[in-house]
């Protein structure tokens, strides 16, 4: 079973919902973590849209990357172009991608959709992939 690590700066909006919907449409396929260069919270309009869509994510927290091992991981995805930030070993893993996706954070909520569905899209595929 595949291990993915998704990380963005601060881990507060586009990782956590790339974790939730890896969770939930790659359970028994893949195992998910995600984390931030550095930890910060779980933005509260985040958990409101997701839960629109049936998916809690209100007991979610803010992680630091520094607190895992890239060893542990088989997938690595960046998902705000900080991937050039990134330690040399985690981007050196067997998979690592970035998606360099738009922070939600000064937009409406129609905004926070968008990225949503963006990122259920792109984690669809690359369960596919894995699997």
């Amino acid at each position: 079973m595949k291990k993915i690590m998704f990380v963005c700066k601060k881990n507060s909006r586009r990782s956590q919902m790339a974790e939730a919907f890896t969770r939930t449409l790659g359970e028994g396929k893949v195992t998910v973590t995600s984390s931030g260069l550095e930890s910060s919270f779980v933005d509260p309009k985040v958990v409101e849209i997701m839960a629109e869509i049936g998916i809690d994510i209100s007991n979610q927290t803010s992680k630091p990357l520094s607190d895992f091992n890239p060893e542990d991981y088989d997938v690595v995805i960046s998902l705000c172009g900080c991937g050039v930030n990134l330690p040399p070993e985690w981007v050196t893993r067997e998979i690592f991608e970035d998606w360099q996706l738009d922070d939600p954070q000064d937009g409406d909520v129609e905004t926070y959709r968008r990225i949503r569905d963006d990122i259920k899209q792109r984690v669809v595929k690359l369960i596919e992939t894995l699997s």
